[in-house]
């Protein structure tokens, strides 16, 4: 029922910033709490961050407090990830989710996926 594009990936030096995008379609995007996961080569996927449907509750994963924001614009149908401060280890294929309920989603991932964008950042 959501199909999900992500944006906004690139490459760009440490210390710097980027702003992914994920577009959803459907007529139910406000219902759904999103996410995004990130993959490294070699490594699991693993939350990042996730926002409930409301935009009232947010999670972040450890490693991105403070640098990492997840917001959401339920009119545009997009939800967007603000990473700022990016460090090498940032690197990975990020991937936007939609879940209806937001613990599930943040604790054991979503039911719809997007492609992924790649992040790249350099030392």
């Amino acid at each position: 029922q959501v199909q999900l594009v992500e944006s906004g990936g690139g490459l760009v030096q440490a210390g710097g910033s980027l702003r992914l995008s994920c577009a959803a379609s459907g007529r139910a995007f406000s219902t759904y709490a999103m996410g995004w996961f990130r993959q490294a080569p070699g490594k699991a996927r693993e939350i990042v961050a996730a926002i409930s449907r409301s935009g009232g509750s947010t999670y972040y994963a450890d490693s991105v407090k403070g640098r990492f924001t997840i917001s959401r614009d339920n009119a545009k149908n997009t939800v967007y990830l603000q990473m700022n401060s990016l460090k090498p280890e940032d690197t990975a294929v990020y991937y936007c989710t939609a879940r209806r309920e937001f613990l599930s989603l943040a604790t054991r991932g979503g039911d719809y996926w997007g492609q992924g964008t790649q992040v790249t950042v350099s030392s």
